[in-house]
């Protein structure tokens, strides 16, 4: 059990029967009444985020929530699969289940799926993968002088800005959780 005082950024919580994370909280002394502690929380299952207040001392379960380790095998076209590490069970995927993280995914690369009650629910990326350059425009002397970048297609099917200097077939590492691009990769 969880009570209010021990509220934390990121803390789960089983609240109206699904999993929610806290992700701001704050404690209000009223003049003679009670605390109230007023929360940002989200739905882990649909990803909805809402505001909440609840009284000093209220308790809530502990939600039964599993993060495993897997590998993504392929896209059927309908169906992403990815195959457990330590026990070799496959766990197909929607493409609403994945939502923006489908754009990063490529075969054989390790993610976290969080699981509530052997439901997954969440796919966690790693924060920064490294993707080759499949198509951009090359670039041209001079280029370089203002510090722009030009759109580039990577491996995966996102498109992402990179300096002028990169080509086609060069690897670059991006931030998973902004589409940015890092750095090149040598």
């Amino acid at each position: 059990m969880i009570s209010t005082s021990d509220f934390r950024k990121g803390a789960k919580i089983e609240y109206k029967g699904a999993p929610h994370e806290i992700i701001d909280f704050q404690h209000h002394k009223m003049g003679r009444g009670g605390a109230i502690v007023r929360t940002k929380l989200k739905n882990l299952k649909t990803g909805s985020i809402f505001d909440d207040s609840f009284k000093g001392g209220e308790k809530f379960k502990t939600p039964n929530l599993e993060e495993r380790s897997m590998q993504y095998l392929y896209n059927d076209g309908e169906l992403y699969h990815f195959m457990d590490k330590e026990n070799y069970e496959q766990t197909p995927l929607t493409e609403a289940q994945l939502g923006d993280t489908r754009k990063f995914l490529i075969e054989n690369m390790t993610v976290k799926i969080l699981f509530y009650i052997a439901e997954p629910i969440a796919v966690e990326l790693p924060i920064f993968v490294e993707l080759k350059i499949e198509k951009t425009d090359p670039g041209f002397k001079g280029d370089t002088a203002s510090g722009g970048s030009k759109p580039a297609v990577l491996e995966s099917g996102v498109t992402v800005k990179v300096p002028f200097h990169l080509s086609e077939g060069d690897i670059v590492k991006v931030d998973t959780r902004t589409s940015e691009y890092i750095e090149r990769v040598k």
